[in-house]
């Protein structure tokens, strides 16, 4: 038993030294080219463009001109125009609501009876002053004799020769004369008063004259434009106080729009890529005639209206960073044939399309092309290089960009897993 392992060593070792033998004389590994073929990529080259940028929002409409009719008179409502009703068309100048005259013509006939007395008396008092002048022409004249005669018998009474009751009588002759004299210049001198005070009194009375016919021109409603009706609140038989809303109305030559566009998208619409506009800037009615507008109804996408930029609103929206730009379209009732083509009537909801000033020599490429904030290319050497590119904005597809590239550069459009610099390309160039 001590001797089994002897006997098994024999082809344990001639096992080992076949293996030695296999390996020592094997072939060696076949040898493989180190340079792989190069990878086939679509790519453009770059090459300046113009593109006029355009934004989409939607919004509903809104009459540009709105008529609230408030009374400014008090009474009944005597006569209502048949089509003074919601939803109607109503001509400009048409009358539409009669309040009852009566108070305001007797007001009226009031004022001017007043007027007349005024004018009456006016007449009378120059009619005194001037007899009131003769009279004291006469009067001075009578006077002077008064004043002569007294000093005749003055001088006879001194000489003797004229009696006391004589002088005396002479003297209150004179003193009468005097005193109708001054009466009479007292009355001439309070003329320009009275004549003040009728003046005045004429003055307030035509105040009051006008003041009845511009109650009684307003106790007639006329439309001030051509509107359509949307709310009517007085009836015939009806007594209505002054500031009382009676009847409203929109203008139905233009209606308008609020498009809250972002403050970027606002900003290259009006020709600025650079994010440097000042807000004083942006809101000037100047840059905003640079923009076009087309406007759709959705309830009839079919239909195309040309619009057109009107204001900016008072004030940007700071929570949600939006320029609030208002669009008008003019004679929005134009070939309306319901229901085969609708008026544009507030409240319809639309969809606007703007397209901002011209942008010339402006690079821009695919969106697929632009990955995060890099760009593949092809190098000279035909070799893929990554470089950091600045995007502007996405259009259409396309992203426009304001830094990384220039014209000449070719960009690779197909997806590269993995894409590692220095990979050997096969440029196959497409048209764009």
């Amino acid at each position: 038993m001590r001797f089994a392992p002897l006997l098994a060593l024999p082809p344990v070792v001639l096992g080992i030294a076949a293996a030695v033998w296999m390996i020592t004389t094997a072939p060696g590994p076949a040898q493989v080219a180190g340079d792989a073929p190069a990878l086939p990529v679509r790519v453009m080259t770059v090459a300046p463009e113009d593109m006029r940028p355009t934004a989409t929002a939607w919004g509903n409409l809104r009459a540009a001109t709105n008529w609230v009719a408030v009374a400014e008179v008090q009474g009944e409502v005597i006569w209502r125009h048949p089509d003074l009703e919601p939803g109607r068309l109503i001509a400009a100048g048409t009358e539409v609501l009669r309040i009852d005259p009566a108070d305001y013509e007797l007001a009226l006939a009031q004022a001017e009876a007043d007027l007349a007395a005024l004018a009456a008396e006016a007449a009378q008092l120059s009619a005194e002053a001037a007899n009131t002048t003769r009279i004291l022409t006469l009067e001075r004249e009578r006077q002077t004799l008064a004043e002569a005669d007294l000093s005749r018998i003055r001088a006879l009474s001194e000489q003797g020769n004229v009696s006391q009751a004589r002088a005396d009588e002479a003297e209150r002759a004179t003193l009468l004369a005097r005193r109708t004299v001054a009466e009479l210049e007292n009355a001439l001198g309070l003329v320009p008063s009275r004549e003040a005070r009728i003046a005045a009194q004429t003055a307030r009375t035509e105040a009051a004259l006008d003041r009845a016919r511009l109650a009684l021109d307003r106790t007639t409603l006329r439309a001030p434009f051509n509107l359509r009706v949307t709310e009517v609140t007085a009836e015939r038989f009806q007594t209505i106080a002054p500031g009382q809303v009676v009847i409203r109305g929109d203008d139905i030559a233009r209606v308008e729009v609020v498009a809250h566009l972002p403050v970027g998208v606002f900003q290259r619409l009006i020709g600025d890529l650079s994010a440097g506009m000042a807000v004083t800037d942006m809101m000037q009615e100047v840059p905003a005639k640079q923009i076009d507008v087309t406007l759709t109804p959705l309830a009839d996408p079919t239909q195309i209206w040309t619009a057109r930029v009107t204001r900016i609103e008072g004030a940007l929206d700071a929570r949600a960073r939006t320029v609030p730009v208002v669009i008008t379209v003019d004679d929005p009732y134009a070939g309306a044939q319901p229901p085969l083509r609708l008026p544009l009537v507030p409240n319809m909801q639309v969809q606007l399309t703007l397209s901002g000033a011209p942008l010339t020599d402006i690079i821009a490429i695919p969106d697929s092309a632009v990955h995060g904030d890099l760009v593949r290319l092809v190098g000279p050497d035909g070799q893929l290089q990554l470089r950091p590119v600045t995007p502007a904005f996405a259009q259409g597809g396309r992203v426009v960009l304001t830094d990384g590239l220039a014209p000449g550069d070719r960009v690779v459009l197909d997806d590269i897993t993995p894409a590692i610099p220095g990979l050997a390309l096969t440029a196959v160039e497409v048209a764009q």
